[in-house]
């Protein structure tokens, strides 16, 4: 089994591209199973998660092969579809759920597995197919399998999520661009990663429009034509290697994240004292011995992600004073403290809030990842730790990070994979 091995202690200075994002590139990916035309993707990031979600379309029957120049992928489902998505493929990546959606729009019928991801806790999908069913679909859950259909083809109607659910707001997103008639959906999530699955739609032929900042409404078609589409930056990454900046009191320069898309990463990172200048679709970040405790609540987008919880904990170690962070999104996603302790942290977890004492001098250890935003998040403290540290489990940091170990040897990182 691979593992990283990082000996920190080096402040990093230089540059970082930003890869394409991977959770805006599963629900796009997915919903190419709409169109019977061609679609050109590129900007797609290179990771696990994006080969998984690759290999389960191809596994149904999608052409997908990379165009001459190897810059885009060129995706076609002109011919018929196994509508089946099998445990094996759905059991590593949430993001599986993800075709269930467009194979009821389409075909009016699905079989899925439940889906797998990291154990950060349950996230169920019952506000999905509850959902579904106002669409006029009909479930049965049989040996972990979702069995959906709807005979009579997916209908419009009003829907209230119950609360905000990223996965939930694309399924029927993408399930609504070929119902019968108009969906008003409320109370949806507005992650940028969504905001871009509307763009692309749109792009291909699909009629959906914001009529409020979380309702969007949404008008029935019947065919898709051929488009070319980028995604977006990975605000997520982007966030991760401003963090590896301030922690390592180093001066990287971001390129090709919107900092308009990560206001409030960047305007809690300036509160504590780390120096940020902006510029066209480049950020530079300069870390600062001197950072504030402060305490932080994860939310949806607007709000703080929950997926970076992980790493600005890491930095709020090396804060002076005690910090707080309340995780608002799941019910089990410290399971990186104890990690972070043995490597000198103090922190103690009470339900769902983590009370981190500052002024920690990271120490090296030998060390395993649970989660894919844990595993970067043991990256940033070995960084910051004088020594040799090394990090087991780093297939979940594969899933999410395009070529970690070479972007940060470019800012000057001695990081290598090991076997």
């Amino acid at each position: 089994m691979q593992k990283l091995e990082v000996f920190g202690g080096k402040k990093l200075k230089g540059q970082i591209n930003i890869s394409g994002s991977k959770n805006a590139s599963l629900p796009i990916l997915a919903a190419t199973i709409l169109s019977k035309k061609k679609i050109y993707l590129s900007n797609l990031p290179r990771v696990k998660d994006i080969e998984t979600m690759i290999n389960l379309l191809k596994s149904i029957g999608s052409n997908i092969k990379l165009t001459k120049n190897k810059k885009s992928l060129l995706i076609q489902n002109d011919k018929k579809l196994k509508l089946y998505a099998p445990y094996k493929l759905v059991k590593t990546m949430r993001a599986g759920i993800l075709v269930l959606g467009p194979m009821l729009a389409r075909f009016n019928r699905a079989i899925v597995s439940l889906p797998g991801g990291c154990s950060i806790g349950t996230r169920p999908i019952d506000i999905h197919l509850n959902c579904l069913s106002k669409l006029g679909v009909k479930y049965k859950i049989l040996d972990g399998y979702v069995y959906a259909s709807a005979k009579k083809g997916l209908i419009g109607a009003r829907i209230k999520f119950p609360k905000v659910s990223v996965g939930a707001t694309e399924n029927l997103i993408i399930a609504a661009t070929m119902a019968k008639g108009i969906s008003v959906f409320s109370n949806c999530a507005i992650e940028p990663e969504i905001k871009d699955l509307v763009k692309f739609l749109n792009k291909i032929g699909a009629k959906i429009k914001w009529i409020g900042k979380r309702t969007v409404k949404i008008y029935g078609v019947r065919e898709f034509k051929e488009n070319k589409f980028n995604i977006i930056f990975d605000r997520i990454e982007a966030g991760t290697y401003m963090i590896a900046a301030a922690i390592t009191n180093g001066n990287i320069l971001i390129n090709g994240a919107d900092h308009k898309i990560i206001k409030t990463e960047i305007e809690l990172l300036k509160k504590i004292g780390v120096k940020i200048i902006i510029y066209k679709n480049k950020i530079r970040v300069i870390g600062s011995e001197n950072i504030k405790n402060t305490k932080i609540l994860t939310a949806p987008y607007p709000g703080f992600p929950t997926d970076l919880q992980a790493q600005i904990m890491v930095l709020l170690s090396k804060a002076n004073g005690l910090s707080i962070i309340n995780e608002k999104i799941f019910e089990n996603r410290f399971m990186h403290c104890g990690e972070l302790n043995r490597m000198g942290a103090k922190i103690k977890t009470k339900g769902n809030k983590a009370y981190i004492q500052g002024n920690t001098k990271f120490k090296s250890a030998e060390l395993m990842a649970t989660d894919l935003r844990a595993s970067v998040c043991l990256v940033l403290a070995a960084l910051a730790a004088k020594g040799k540290s090394k990090i087991n489990r780093i297939y979940h940091l594969d899933r999410g990070y395009e070529q970690i170990e070479k972007k940060l040897k470019k800012v000057g990182a001695k990081i290598n994979r090991i076997s």
